[in-house]
């Protein structure tokens, strides 16, 4: 029998009247065990079943009753495009089921069923897809960490806590957070989408004392007018990851939040790479630009062009109709360093380098970014390469918070950097990033926008206000 599956039933029956999940209304533990046991009864059958639900309660609990059955289930991306098909899948439960036209679709009412006995099986199986916004994605085998979740996540001896989730449950980060909160007996205050006021109200009413935000949400936490006069105390642990941290922003979450910050690294691949606390930080200024050591049980090194790879027991089983990794290396597509005591440094991703200037210098754009976002009147920045006459040209787009100017963002990055391949050949200012689903700024959709741009493009971010020396295709100035 599986221990996953044994840990969330006993956990299930434990908790009792205790709220497991806040969102319109309160579920209880014992709600949430008799919700699972109709679910599980009105799915039936077994194969791949793919869950395509926001985030509310039913999309977990649909997930375990078809672990259950001994499915493999597979979870659709929220920013999966429409019409997204996906291989051998003989159930969906979706909450837009004319998505899924000429599939064995069900929504949650067609799932209430009579409570039968539970047999769990011997392990669990999930697909998580690599991606899926062009073309047909990888899907990746994952089972045993599920088990290791098991082992990890244990009650509080301090008792039950409070954790905000806003990261969709199906995907990694948002689904690991929603099982390991159960299985520590904790309540969920499940919020479907990000608003940074929302988030600040949640964490004063609600009594947060865990969360988890991507480097873009955090920086929306931050810079929200309602952020100082909010009651942050209660927060105990604010973990960050998916997309690379500022070193400014990390060190302003220390001073807001206090030493309960900290960050991780990891892919959909392998979830648990490294990681950095905030003990690790305090005096240690040159750390915050880390993602942390490599964490117990795995283990990294850097091939000769720089690429970070990694091996160990958080490890995907392989991709589906792959072999298993077992114990080999897998290439994260990340490029990094490792300094003396062993922290993780990382640079950028391999396929957003550009590659600039007549000798074809090799330019990582997220140090670019980290050094632009410094600026003390720049909220945020993005930089990409963009086609120019003679090969590609950085492009920068910038969200300010005061008068900056174009020369300003490349005077930034010439003081940086002493290098004019490093100084964006072009800068637009925006009054937003666009964001994907789970919260990493949409570098696709920005390349697009300059390259590209069309009438829909124009209205679908929130634009400064154009001036005589700038606009949003050229160098301009902010207002």
């Amino acid at each position: 029998m599986s221990f996953f599956l044994t840990k969330v039933l006993d956990a299930l029956d434990d908790g009792g009247d205790r709220p497991l999940f806040i969102q319109d209304s309160v579920t209880t533990y014992h709600q949430a065990r008799d919700r699972l046991r109709r679910l599980h009864a009105g799915l039936g059958g077994t194969g791949v079943v793919a869950v395509d639900l926001r985030n509310r309660p039913e999309t977990v609990l649909v997930q375990l009753a078809a672990l259950l059955r001994g499915a493999t289930v597979l979870l659709v991306p929220a920013s999966a495009p429409d019409g997204q098909r996906y291989p051998g899948v003989t159930t969906v439960v979706t909450d837009r089921p004319h998505h899924w036209p000429g599939e064995d679709v069900r929504t949650l009412d067609d799932l209430d069923g009579e409570p039968e006995p539970l047999d769990p099986p011997d392990a669990v199986r999930l697909l998580f897809p690599t991606g899926g916004t062009t073309g047909t994605p990888k899907l990746i085998r994952h089972s045993g960490i599920y088990d290791g979740m098991a082992h990890i996540f244990a009650p509080s001896p301090d008792g039950p806590g409070r954790t905000l989730l806003v990261a969709p449950m199906t995907h990694m980060t948002g689904n690991a957070t929603v099982l390991g909160a159960l299985l520590r007996r904790d309540t969920v205050v499940v919020h479907d989408g990000f608003d940074a006021g929302a988030v600040l109200a949640a964490i004063q009413e609600h009594q947060i004392d865990t969360l988890s935000l991507t480097p873009p949400r955090l920086a929306a936490v931050l810079d929200h007018p309602a952020r100082a006069r909010t009651d942050l105390s209660s927060v105990r642990s604010l973990s960050l990851g998916a997309a690379p941290l500022p070193p400014h922003r990390l060190a302003q979450a220390l001073d807001v939040f206090g030493p309960v910050v900290g960050q991780g690294y990891g892919l959909t691949e392998a979830p648990m790479i490294a990681s950095i606390s905030a003990a690790e930080l305090i005096d240690r200024p040159e750390r915050l630009g880390s993602v942390g050591r490599v964490v117990p049980g795995m283990e990294a090194r850097l091939t000769a062009d720089g690429e970070v790879e990694v091996r160990g027991l958080s490890m995907m089983d392989g991709y589906l109709d792959g072999p298993d990794v077992g114990a080999g290396w897998l290439r994260t597509g990340d490029l990094g360093r490792f300094d003396d005591e062993g922290y993780l440094y990382l640079l950028d991703r391999a396929d957003d380098v550009v590659v600039v200037g007549e000798h074809g210098t090799k330019v990582p754009t997220t140090v670019v970014e980290h050094a632009i976002a410094a600026h003390p009147a720049i909220a945020a920045a993005a930089v990409f390469g963009v086609p120019g006459p003679d090969g590609q040209l950085l492009h920068a787009v910038v969200v300010a918070t005061g008068p900056v100017t174009a020369e300003d963002v490349r005077a930034r990055a010439r003081a940086a950097f002493g290098r004019e391949h490093y100084v964006p050949a072009a800068v637009d200012f925006v009054g937003a990033l666009p964001l994907t689903e789970v919260g990493k700024v949409d570098k696709r959709a920005l390349v697009q926008l300059v390259t590209a741009p069309s009438d829909d493009d124009l209205t679908s971010l929130t634009y400064l206000p154009s001036t005589p020396s700038g606009n949003l295709f050229g160098n301009g100035s902010q207002p």
